[in-house]
């Protein structure tokens, strides 16, 4: 006699009373069941084709995505967990290309830059929770002091504390009182920011350093910043030589390299010294975007935080200046991102989260719609672009052979982008963190 087979569509009929959303097949799930899962929702977004695709099975095996299916009429695996998450639409782990895991937006501005490192690091261990429990199972982290943040990674890829995938810059490479040296404390102590180079071969020398301790991304300062003292924002800092000589150490060890640029000197020296991304992006001509597409260089645009700088900054200690200074520069970013998406250059997602609250990240994707951007643009951004710039061909997408990196939201964020700044269901690497 013939056993009937057990239908996916039947399995979520028989247990549609049951209040939680994952469905086991067997009271306890064996080590192969645990290493087996098929995820079945409403549709997945296909963000290469540019498609939200309806009624989809994804079955995985241990931390990869095996196939894609639609649900109807499949029968169930055997010895498989199916994860029930009907109502929803999976998206491929959405990531962050600019981050600084160590620092709260909440905390007192200047008192919060005399913590320790210890102190720093139990902050970026909270924090990368926060990060993965928003939906961002990938993220960049541009700078740390004492090279905390890589000891979160790779406490994280040891399986000792839950968080994204990290690359991790180490400490950013900054010209003597540049934005990235340490500006804020009296002349008298003589404090230098651990990254500071004046000088090509004494940049060289610092990526060497940021190597030798782990860093697997590099970040150069080419220009004066928001949040520094006694910078001006759009001035230029690091010399084409002194970028160029920290593209070609990094590129030649294999590593990818972030330039600060705010102002558009900076950015077309860092673009024409090969970097791989300009970071911030606010005072863009048409030379300066013309250039990036012809270099195919990525841009990545915080057009959120100064909502969260201009109405809480000053209640969290941020010097007039340092808020001044994002006055002038908010709206030209913003224009920038704008004439940017309108040329077709390569974008990627970046919120310099930090600087407003951490898990807050997918509050970024209706301001990019918002300035330019159609909700699948705001996507790819997140997804197939950051995969492109980290050079990972095993991420950024629901498809067969990539890393189970998933995760869902109620409803189709094609249709509400801001369905992303409520993340449902969280997947990392095959492994279920979070399902409301």
């Amino acid at each position: 006699m013939v056993k009937p087979t057990l239908t996916l569509r039947k399995l979520m009929q028989l247990t549609s009373i049951m209040t939680f959303s994952t469905v086991f097949i067997s009271p306890q799930i064996s080590a192969a069941e645990a290493q087996h899962k098929i995820l079945i929702a409403d549709a997945y977004v296909d963000v290469k084709a540019g498609k939200v695709i309806d009624d989809v099975a994804v079955y995985i095996e241990g931390n990869i995505i095996t196939k894609i299916e639609s649900y109807k009429d499949k029968p169930v695996t055997d010895h498989a967990e199916v994860i029930d998450l009907s109502g929803k639409t999976l998206i491929p782990g959405v990531m962050d290309m600019h981050v600084h895991l160590t620092g709260d937006a909440e905390d007192n501005f200047l008192a919060s830059r005399e913590y320790s490192l210890p102190r720093q690091t139990v902050k970026a261990v909270k924090n990368a929770n926060k990060t993965l429990m928003a939906g961002f199972t990938t993220v960049r982290n541009l700078g740390a002091s004492g090279y905390a943040v890589i000891g979160v990674r790779d406490g994280i890829n040891a399986g000792e504390i839950a968080g994204p995938r990290i690359w991790a810059t180490g400490h950013s490479i900054s010209i003597t009182g540049g934005h990235c040296d340490d500006n804020f404390s009296a002349p008298e102590k003589a404090q230098k920011a651990k990254g500071v180079a004046d000088g090509p071969w004494a940049v060289r020398a610092k990526v060497r350093e940021n190597i030798k301790y782990g860093a697997n991304a590099i970040k150069v300062c080419a220009t004066g910043g928001v949040f520094s003292k006694g910078t001006k924002v759009g001035v230029q800092q690091l010399t084409y030589e002194e970028i160029k000589s920290a593209v070609d150490e990094a590129h030649m060890r294999g590593l990818t390299v972030a330039s600060h640029a705010h102002g558009t000197n900076g950015i077309k020296a860092s673009i024409k010294a090969g970097v791989d991304s300009i970071e911030h992006c606010s005072f863009m001509d048409d030379e300066a975007i013309n250039m990036a597409l012809k270099a195919g260089t990525y841009l990545s645009c915080d057009i959120y935080n100064t909502e969260y700088t201009l109405a809480f900054g000053a209640a969290n200690g941020v010097p007039e200046e340092n808020i001044n200074k994002e006055k002038l520069v908010s709206k030209a970013q913003r224009e920038s991102f704008r004439l940017a998406v309108n040329a077709g250059a390569n974008m990627v997602f970046g919120s310099d989260a930090a600087i407003y609250p951490h898990g807050d990240n997918g509050k970024q994707f209706s301001r990019m719609v918002k300035f330019g951007m159609t909700p699948m643009q705001a996507l790819q951004s997140a997804t197939i672009n950051s995969a492109a710039l980290l050079q990972q061909d095993n991420l950024g997408q629901i498809k067969a052979g990539f890393l189970a990196d998933i995760i869902a939201v109620d409803g189709n964020p094609i249709s509400n982008i801001a369905l992303l700044e409520s993340v449902s269901f969280v997947m990392k690497d095959g492994k279920v963190y979070k399902n409301q």
